[in-house]
């Protein structure tokens, strides 16, 4: 490499780690209108999800009524309906929350603000990673840092687009845009590494191919992990009110306008089924390029081993959820048991263990 092209490079290396960092601000100021919205939006005075599972009329709490003409001009009212979500039989039928907005036009407003700021952190994240590309002249995901900044990037970037397809997800913005600033804080504060070249071993299309479908597998499975442990607060929140019991204020004007228990079951489920075909791809990937790379296609690599114990937690997740005794909070606990398992897969093994994969950082 020429003086001139290594200057260039080391530039937009600086021009990368300058947009990381712009990204950072902007998802801290998305961070605070997630928090507006929910506090806004706790001062909502729709229907409380007390009101549905206690059969109390609040007020608000009456479904508006539905006019009905018939023959002869005749007409008449009938009232509308509750729409519930229902994950099987036992369940609790309950209907959705509100959101964070809790139904108010200036809770609403900010979380539009909020998702706006996310869309515009996560171009600027994304120029990053490109930015990065450019600077190493192959894949960012050469080591834990690039690894990390593409994540979050892929993880955000899901989530908008369940936004675009008009799916009830901005309930997950705050708890979306919070981790992904302490995933770029330790990126940037632990575990940044210099643009450089990767070993001859990782000089392989298969790079493209393993390492993104690992990370946008990885990033999915975040979304159904979320989803699981909002389940659990949601299902113990609705198991209080059946039982008459009075949780307390913070809880109840928080956890009131999450999803019903029942769609947030379903939502992780669907999350996690969607996306374990392709981890089996990731694993078989990654089995043909270490045949590539190394001469054997499996040979017990710390992480190998942890790619396959995920991928048989989120089998056993998966067959116990198609289960009916396995739904609810037994399925939730599994899943994010193998959500662990992928977490440990990508920081214990990467930081703790030594193996094949050790000298990539990845």
């Amino acid at each position: 490499m020429t003086p001139l092209a290594a200057a260039a490079n080391e530039n937009l290396a600086e021009i990368s780690n300058y947009l990381v960092y712009s990204s950072m601000a902007v998802y801290t100021l998305a961070f605070f209108a997630h928090i507006a919205e929910w506090t806004f939006g706790s001062r909502s005075k729709v229907a409380r999800t007390a009101a549905a599972l206690t059969g109390t009329a609040e007020a608000g709490a009456a479904a508006p009524a539905v006019q009905v003409r018939g023959k002869g001009g005749a007409t008449a009212v009938l009232d509308r309906p509750k729409v519930t979500t229902r994950s099987g039989a036992g369940t609790r039928d309950v209907p959705d929350g509100p959101g964070a907005a809790g139904g108010t036009v200036q809770g609403d407003l900010y979380g539009r603000i909020a998702v706006s700021l996310t869309a515009l952190a996560f171009l600027v994240e994304a120029a990053g990673v490109v930015t990065r590309a450019m600077s190493v002249e192959r894949a960012p995901w050469g080591n834990m840092y690039e690894f990390s900044i593409t994540f979050s990037t892929v993880a955000v970037g899901t989530y908008l687009v369940l936004l675009a397809l008009k799916k009830n997800v901005r309930w997950l913005g705050l708890i979306l845009v919070t981790t992904v600033l302490l995933d770029l804080g330790i990126a940037v504060t632990w575990l940044y590494t210099d643009s450089d070249q990767l070993v001859p071993a990782l000089h392989s299309y298969w790079l493209w191919i393993h390492v993104s479908t690992a990370i946008f597998c990885g990033a999915v499975f975040y979304l159904g992990a979320a989803g699981a442990v909002l389940y659990l607060f949601r299902d113990s929140y609705e198991a209080k009110l059946a039982g008459g019991g009075t949780p307390g204020r913070i809880a109840s004007s928080v956890l009131e306008r999450l999803p019903s228990a029942a769609s947030l079951d379903k939502f992780s489920y669907r999350i996690n089924a969607a996306v374990f075909p392709l981890w089996t791809f990731t694993i078989i990937a990654g089995a043909i390029w270490a045949g590539d790379a190394w001469g054997r296609y499996w040979g017990w690599d710390p992480k190998e081993v942890w790619s396959f114990v995920t991928w048989v937690a989120y089998a056993c997740y998966l067959h116990a959820r198609a289960t009916a005794g396995w739904k609810g909070r037994k399925a939730a606990y599994l899943a994010l048991f193998a959500f662990a398992c992928w977490i440990w897969n990508y920081y214990g093994v990467n930081i703790l263990l030594s193996g094949k994969h050790s000298y990539a950082g990845v």
